[in-house]
């Protein structure tokens, strides 16, 4: 049997259950990206995984129940995907160039497009902090060509982290350091934000996850690299409530603790670009895996929306 894990430290081997296998959910897409559970509150207890497909322009859905179906086909090219205080879908999207909202009847609609009259890179990953500001990264991967989007010329002419405020369509730049911004995430206590950087070759330290103190009123400082997988690049990750980052690399899920130190791998069969925690309990983590979705149980959980 082919090893499942990587273990590097006894603190990985308290985060993982050894018996577990991966369990392949679906195949036979282009890239998968953009993993987001999504409970269900009723008695019933379940819930969904969604996840996008970039190039085929649509978004899958898996439950328990029903396995693998298509929830949205166009779907404006979506990437990364959360979930708002609300338990609203909120989404990257790189043919919209924009980050939208799916409300409760199914309506799809704009929060925003553009910053100081220029259209938007192509919305990448964001995280949703507990004032309700969106928090999102916006590399130009949705226009370097047709495969992911709509090629285009840049009218921002650089890459930022973004913060809107969704109520009132305010937007500022947070962080212009990046070459090209990716994932994007909060520590349990949003004392930390992180961000991935994808736009470097991967043995450059820029490769890397970054790290800022937050202050309570979003002002970051204290820049630094965080942690850098020893295979391939940080794409899309997600924080446990123990403030370890789980991070997608070119072998597997990259554990981090919170001080940056390599707890160990939970490998996969090719290099994976997102991820998220759910199932009824919460600890079974998904796997989006180039053209393949898996999931496995560990014991761990997404540090909860404040």
């Amino acid at each position: 049997m082919e090893p499942q894990y990587d273990i590097r430290s006894s603190a990985f081997e308290q985060l993982i259950l050894p018996d577990e296998r991966l369990r392949k959910l679906g195949d036979g897409y282009q890239w998968a990206e953009g993993t987001t559970w999504v409970p269900d509150d009723s008695e019933s207890g379940g819930g969904y995984l969604l996840w996008s497909d970039i190039p085929n322009d649509r978004m899958l859905r898996w439950s328990e129940s029903d396995g693998t179906t298509v929830f949205r086909q166009p779907c404006g090219y979506t990437n990364g995907h959360t979930l708002d205080r609300e338990g609203r879908l909120v989404s990257c999207e790189h043919g919209g160039r924009r980050v939208s909202r799916t409300e409760p009847d199914g309506t799809v609609v704009s929060l925003v497009d553009s910053y100081e009259g220029k259209r938007l890179n192509s919305p990448n990953d964001l995280v949703v902090k507990s004032d309700g500001t969106i928090w999102f990264t916006d590399p130009p991967y949705g226009i370097l060509s047709d495969r992911e989007g709509h090629k285009a010329e840049s009218e921002l002419g650089a890459n930022y982290v973004f913060r809107l405020w969704p109520d009132t369509g305010k937007i500022e730049i947070v962080s212009d350091r990046f070459d090209r911004p990716n994932g994007i995430a909060f520590s349990p206590d949003e004392s930390v934000l992180y961000v991935s950087d994808t736009g470097h070759e991967p043995d450059s330290p820029e490769a890397s996850i970054h790290a800022f103190d937050a202050a309570p009123d979003g002002a970051l400082s204290n820049h630094r690299i965080y942690a850098r997988p020893d295979s391939g690049k940080s794409d899309g990750f997600r924080v446990d409530s123990d403030g370890n980052v789980w991070s997608s690399a070119g072998d597997g899920v990259h554990v981090f603790s919170p001080a940056g130190e390599l707890l160990g791998v939970v490998l996969t069969p090719d290099r994976n670009a997102n991820l998220d925690f759910g199932g009824p309990d919460g600890t079974t983590l998904f796997i989006a895996v180039n053209q393949e979705a898996y999931s496995i149980k560990v014991n761990a959980r997404r540090a909860l929306r404040p």
